[in-house]
């Protein structure tokens, strides 16, 4: 007898019901298991509006989806959220780009507070320096930076290496117009920045998959420099950061500024 017929629930509103205990959590859309450092958490807000809760903190069930722009934007247009909401959920607009947005913001916060706390240090120079002494657990480079000159500073030395921002937003942080090399000290900060940076790397659309970018300089960086090809290896914190590569769906049109979603069949 099915489990529709003695009055279980299916396997998919089973999932959705799942406690968020443990490392893993299940993707909405491709149904895979995955550590929460590769997914988006979102949850309902009081008017059934959703939120990124990019920091895992806000009260509600969370649901999740992987890091990943295809998957947002399917998410969206198959009606994933109201599925699992079971009723109606009101978007932005331009749910990956708010995603994007925030988790920028993130690792702009994050790079400030190793600065603060004396595990970072911006320039040529001083990054450097840390390298040859064994000082730099993770190197933050500017996106639009010139990819020789970045090239030659780390050489073959085993250092991971992310470049979520340009060089405007990195020498924004170290009171200066432009810092292109951004040296992190090892420790939970630096694994921090690398996460998130992997998580942006994966919502940023792949090449000639998006449209017009947005006026602003937070958009310079990725999304200027031709995004990712696809069967590009996923990101990995004990390494070279390398950014998994992604398709880009189709968008839903928005109605009075958020996007209405019911569930489909």
């Amino acid at each position: 007898m099915s489990q529709a017929a003695q009055g279980l629930p299916a396997a998919a509103d089973a999932d959705q019901d799942e406690p968020e205990r443990g490392p893993l959590r299940r993707c909405l859309v491709t149904r895979e298991r995955l550590a929460k450092e590769a997914m988006i958490r979102f949850v309902l807000g009081p008017e059934r509006n959703l939120v990124p809760d990019l920091a895992e903190r806000l009260p509600g069930r969370g649901m999740w989806l992987s890091a990943k722009a295809d998957v947002i934007e399917q998410a969206i247009r198959r009606g994933a959220f109201a599925k699992a909401a079971r009723g109606e959920v009101l978007a932005p607009p331009d749910l990956r780009a708010t995603v994007e947005d925030g988790l920028r913001a993130r690792i702009r916060d994050l790079v400030g507070f190793a600065r603060r706390a004396g595990q970072a240090v911006s320039g040529w120079q001083a990054a450097r320096e840390w390298l040859q002494t064994g000082r730099a657990g993770l190197m933050v480079q500017a996106a639009d930076g010139s990819p020789a000159e970045k090239a030659r500073l780390i050489g073959h030395r085993q250092v991971p290496v992310v470049d979520p921002l340009v060089g405007s937003e990195l020498g924004a942080l170290f009171g200066r117009d432009r810092a292109v090399h951004v040296a992190i000290a090892p420790g939970r900060l630096a694994g921090r920045i690398a996460a998130e940076a992997a998580r942006l790397a994966g919502v940023i659309p792949a090449a000639g998959t998006e449209g017009p970018t947005p006026p602003g300089e937070a958009r310079q960086g990725n999304s200027r420099r031709g995004g990712r090809k696809p069967g590009d290896s996923p990101a990995r914190l004990d390494d070279t950061f390398t950014p998994q590569g992604v398709e880009h769906g189709g968008r839903d049109g928005a109605a009075g500024g958020t996007r209405r979603l019911r569930g489909t069949e």
